[in-house]
């Protein structure tokens, strides 16, 4: 399937937990797409288990954005995001592809599809912002279809606390070990991750249920917040996960048979 430059932009967006990233894959296989990650922690190289980054088995056969950016600690603004990913969809529709965007970092989307002005002294891109165009949230610059993904309270609880178990296992122990030994315990971006808590485990501070615990609560407050976020954006259509996949298929369909 080749698409058109005016097709939208798909977007696939939710709380951290919520199954984007298999959802998205299944549609770029579909959908002849390539994906670029709207996340904020997953832009770091060697954090690969604990920010739950699609797998390299995941990822065969789909070109994937967005990931492995940066090393832990290194600047990255919402403005170098924005402008790569545009960079990125400009690449992908060239070649007859469809971009999709996967993710639940909140302002990396809205600087996207408000299109945010990013100023500073002598050009230096920095996380102010002013927007130039679309200051009520009612009008979205450029064409977007932004689909999230809905759970009641408590089955996204149940979600994370299952994700959480099968997250702590040795080869995340081993990946945190890595990371502090490269660079330090205290580099920033290791401490907004499930990573304090299991290193915290590892140094005998926490037992196992407890590290679970303090994750499922970061999770969990973190899953909070990115709603609460998305709920100011009324142009997205809300589904639950078994859904997204036939409606995201039918729209785009639907949109290149006119």
């Amino acid at each position: 399937m080749k698409f058109k430059s005016d097709n939208p932009i798909v977007i696939i967006l939710g709380p951290t937990g919520s199954g984007k990233t298999s959802v998205s894959i299944k549609l770029a296989k579909a959908l002849n797409g390539e994906i670029i990650s709207a996340d904020s922690r997953a832009i770091y190289q060697g954090m690969d288990l604990g920010t739950a980054k699609p797998t390299p088995k995941e990822r065969r056969g789909i070109p994937h954005y967005g990931l492995d950016l940066i090393k832990p600690g290194d600047r990255f603004t919402v403005a170098d995001w924005k402008s790569y990913a545009e960079q990125k969809i400009t690449e992908i529709t060239t070649r007859g592809k469809l971009p999709i965007i996967v993710g639940g970092t909140g302002l990396y989307i809205d600087a996207l599809i408000y299109d945010y002005h990013f100023k500073g002294p002598t050009g230096e891109k920095i996380g102010d912002y002013e927007q130039k165009t679309c200051t009520d949230r009612k009008e979205i610059k450029g064409n977007y279809l932004l689909v999230g993904i809905k759970y009641s309270d408590q089955e996204l609880r149940e979600r994370l606390k299952k994700r959480i178990d099968n997250m702590f296992s040795e080869d995340l122990y081993k990946e945190t070990k890595a990371l502090v030994q490269q660079y330090s315990w205290n580099n920033q971006a290791m401490k907004s991750n499930i990573y304090q808590y299991a290193w915290q485990f590892l140094e005998g501070k926490l037992s196992l249920d407890e590290a679970k615990q303090l994750s499922f609560y970061a999770d969990w407050h973190l899953a909070k917040r990115q709603m609460t976020w998305f709920k100011r954006t009324p142009q997205i259509t809300w589904l639950t996960l078994e859904k997204v996949y036939p409606y995201v298929i039918k729209y785009i369909q639907d949109e290149q048979r006119k």
